[in-house]
């Protein structure tokens, strides 16, 4: 009976030391083919950036151009609709 335990400790031990083998040179191939697909992969498109908004104008040009509007619409050119639709777009409202 110790010739049956002394083989099947054998195996184990030979079993288990495979696996531990294996097991690390399948983390290092892993490793490996991480670091060249890193190396291999196309850089990333560049990111496109947002034009900037224009600078909001400030309030003394949106009081010219109201008005002007207000000249417009007393002359009859604007009527009253057009005159509070593009005061609404002057004004951001």
């Amino acid at each position: 009976m110790p010739g049956l335990l002394r083989g099947v400790a054998r195996t184990a031990v030979v079993a288990g030391t495979a696996t531990a083998v294996s097991n690390r040179v399948s983390r290092r191939q892993a490793g490996r083919w991480a670091a060249q697909q890193e190396y291999e992969a196309p850089p990333p498109p560049p990111v496109q950036q947002q034009p900037a908004a224009p600078p909001a104008p400030d309030m003394s040009s949106k009081i010219e151009q109201l008005k002007q509007l207000g000249e417009l619409k007393e002359q009859g050119v604007l009527t009253e609709s057009e005159f509070e639709e593009q005061k609404r777009k002057i004004l951001g409202s």
